[in-house]
């Protein structure tokens, strides 16, 4: 477990060493983040597959990559569950080691058991204000994807309702394709 201070600058977090728990900077700490289970692992990994076929040649996906964003005017490491940038946002030809520097186009949170929907629905908001475009929220539960959007209301697909989407040129994609190939009953 990293020993954590009370206040950690973003130099600070980011020197932390590598360990097998995954943390986020939230208000100046290094807060633990939730261990996924088997329906989030699954979902991690169909998300990922069908996002990386859609996205050849446009932008990169992450699986639980760091971004460095602003939160309440304070800097803020969240690690979504996936996310997706574009190489017109961060050109393929960038190839540090580091935390992604540019708010990305997608962040994608999956809830976990210990996590509520009105914990995840705070957390798209605040990747709304830090300048990431579109927040998926998905519910293994419920079987739903709520999209948060900058400048409209959420809204919660489920089914086979499309996720289509003039900034995500070309993606096809359902609740229930995901679901499906997650394995998800």
């Amino acid at each position: 477990m990293v020993p954590v201070k009370t206040q950690l600058t973003l130099q600070e977090f980011l020197a932390l060493p590598q360990e097998d728990v995954t943390y986020e900077l939230v208000d100046g700490e290094a807060q633990p983040k939730m261990s996924p289970k088997r329906f989030h692992s699954r979902l991690t990994g169909a998300l990922y597959i069908l996002l990386t076929q859609w996205c050849q040649n446009r932008g990169e996906v992450g699986i639980e990559w760091a971004v460095t964003l602003k939160r309440n005017g304070r800097d803020w490491v969240p690690v979504p569950d996936l996310l997706y940038i574009s190489y017109s946002r961060l050109p393929s030809d960038r190839l540090f080691d580091e935390a992604c520097p540019i708010p990305p186009e997608l962040a994608i949170e999956i809830i976990s058991p210990e996590q509520t929907f009105g914990e995840m629905s705070e957390k798209a908001t605040d990747y709304l204000n830090a300048g990431v475009m579109r927040v998926w929220v998905i519910d293994s539960k419920a079987k739903t994807i709520t999209i948060f959007y900058p400048d409209a209301p959420p809204q919660t697909k489920r089914g086979e309702a499309s996720l289509a989407d003039p900034l995500f040129e070309g993606l096809q994609l359902t609740p229930a394709s995901i679901f499906q190939q997650a394995g998800i009953p």
